[in-house]
């Protein structure tokens, strides 16, 4: 049996620093639908889980994507999008219509994302910039082509 040999490593999940892992991870679960990892949940007692809380990873059940978070004692928040610590790095998500990206939007904000800038009725690209509560910055566009 032959098998292929890949030329290029392949992508496991992106990891974001955070000062809160846990809250970070709820955060992105109910904003994206994800599922806790096996063994990642947290305590169904409702009691902090400190040593399980230095890392935390949420898997995509409709496709391969994982998102971890990693605990770190501080971190600047990004000034977005000029000033002394740029992002280093965000997130894009896409929804189908105008319509979705308005829904998306009010739920981005009741789980407690900032407005970064607010272009939601432009004519010429539909979207949202955020900060999520780590202060990383993430985009919700309306896709128009792939």
């Amino acid at each position: 049996m032959v098998t292929s040999k890949r030329l290029t490593p392949s992508i496991r999940q992106v990891v974001l620093d955070t000062e809160d892992a846990r809250g970070l991870a709820e955060f992105y679960r109910q904003l994206l639908g994800l599922e806790y990892r096996v063994g990642d949940e947290p305590p169904r007692d409702g009691s902090s889980d400190v040593a399980g809380d230095d890392w935390v990873t949420l898997l995509d059940p409709a496709s391969s994507w994982r998102y971890a978070f990693q605990q770190v004692a501080h971190l600047p928040e990004a000034t977005w999008p000029e000033g002394p610590r740029p992002q280093m790095l965000h997130l894009d998500f896409s929804v189908d219509t105008s319509e979705e990206l308005f829904e998306q939007h009010a739920r981005a904000l009741e789980l407690g994302a900032r407005v970064l800038d607010d272009r939601l009725t432009d004519a010429e690209e539909l979207l949202g910039v955020y900060a999520d509560p780590a202060g990383h910055p993430f985009c919700i566009f309306v896709q128009t082509s792939p």
